[in-house]
């Protein structure tokens, strides 16, 4: 029984090399053929790299794709719309110090994105945005006023980002949408608008205060030109008969107890000629 058992034993040692040998070949088989392909995923660009002859003109799409094993390298180069932001320092036409931070949506030229790797690599936001952003913002920044900054920002906005665009065409890099998130300058200027903005709603507020006033003295001399009006045909239709009628109107009935050489209270030569 126990020589039986020793032989099972025997045979199945000698076996188990072969089997560690199989396991090993289908392990190295399965990680070749892994090797071999590779997938490039949405919104990216493959860019193919030979250890022997560098970066290849080939234009891999989305996708799987076979490479060289140990060979070949396949880089996914991300070709959907991205964001950056810059913070920037300028001067501005009357030699005011800008601080501004600058937010650029873009994106790479998917038919030139193993260009951009050959020649920049993936660091193309350090190396080649943020120096053009800075660039940008300088030039544009001196032919305007620290004021003008505020008060024509748009403007301001549509120089830069067509001065960024164009720097960055060169490198195949898309500038799909570019705003200013903030300016800042130095305290001392902040003080100084703030000055002139109070000043200027204080003349506003004198100018709204003596219009007021020219309307109120208007309406006043309207008012006594109307009443004067008024007066004035007033006294016109007050004729003498109206005003012994009136004087009439107000008499009580009793005759005058003092006679003397007076004015009648009734006209009787008028009264008798009648």
């Amino acid at each position: 029984m126990a020589d039986v058992f020793e032989m099972k034993m025997r045979e199945g040692l000698s076996k188990l090399p072969r089997r560690i040998m199989t396991l090993v070949v289908v392990v190295l088989a399965l990680m070749l053929i892994s090797a071999s392909f590779q997938v490039i995923g949405a919104g990216e660009r493959g860019v193919l790299f030979s250890k022997l002859s560098g970066v290849k003109d080939i234009d891999l799409g989305e996708g799987l794709h076979f490479k060289i094993p140990f060979i070949e390298e396949i880089i996914p180069i991300d070709v959907k719309v991205q964001k950056s932001q810059t913070d920037a320092r300028a001067a501005s036409k009357d030699l005011q110090n800008v601080s501004s931070t600058i937010a650029v949506n873009f994106h790479i030229d998917p038919s030139r994105a193993q260009k951009v790797y050959q020649e920049i690599g993936l660091s193309f936001k350090e190396r080649v945005i943020d120096p053009a952003v800075q660039e940008a913002v300088k030039s544009v920044t001196a032919h305007f006023t620290a004021e003008e900054l505020i008060t024509r920002r748009p403007e301001v906005k549509d120089e830069i980002k067509a001065s960024l665009a164009e720097r960055l065409k060169q490198f195949n890099i898309m500038v799909d949408e570019f705003s200013i998130v903030n300016f800042d300058f130095s305290h001392e200027f902040n003080s100084a608008i703030e000055a002139k903005q109070t000043a200027e709603q204080s003349a506003l507020k004198a100018r709204r205060d003596l219009d007021r006033i020219k309307i109120e003295a208007e309406q006043r001399i309207t008012q006594a030109r109307a009443e004067a009006e008024g007066q004035r045909l007033q006294r016109e239709t007050l004729t003498p008969i109206l005003l012994q009628l009136r004087a009439i109107e107000k008499w009580d009935g009793k005759l005058p107890q003092v006679s003397g050489g007076a004015t009648p209270f009734i006209d009787i030569s008028s009264m008798k000629g009648k």
